[in-house]
């Protein structure tokens, strides 16, 4: 009777854990802040526009230039950047977005299309970034 109840104590808790992962939960509020924000210019898929959008999938700028990314979701971004080997000079508005919602679109983009990361962007160090 013990290992029988220790046996449901300790799948209980697998359970609970793997339901409040919250790196998926982010990233599962992300994809939604993407649709809203930032899928007309980057596309459904996160291909960009070439020579006009940067790309996000498969994108080296964002996984070598984390804060740099994080500020331009979180600022808008003006000026050239390098994405792939491509020159993009274009202008991305502040989208107005809060701390949470950056941090929660960053850990979707980092995580799709080819991406991978495996720190989580959280909304502290969002506040961090000017």
């Amino acid at each position: 009777m013990k290992l029988l109840i220790t046996i449901t104590f300790i799948a209980c808790v697998f359970i609970s854990f793997q339901a409040t992962d919250p790196l998926k939960e982010s990233i599962k509020r992300g994809e939604e802040v993407y649709a809203d924000f930032c899928k007309v210019c980057h596309m459904p898929t996160g291909e960009g526009m070439k020579g006009v959008f940067p790309p996000l999938a498969k994108a080296d700028y964002l996984l070598n230039n984390r804060e740099e990314s994080i500020k331009a979701v979180k600022n808008g971004q003006k000026g050239e950047i390098v994405v792939n080997g491509a020159t993009y000079n274009g202008l991305m508005a502040p989208l107005g977005l809060d701390d949470e919602e950056v941090a929660d679109v960053m850990n979707y983009i980092l995580n799709s299309w080819g991406n991978s990361s495996d720190k989580m962007v959280t909304e502290e160090e969002v506040s961090k970034v000017e």
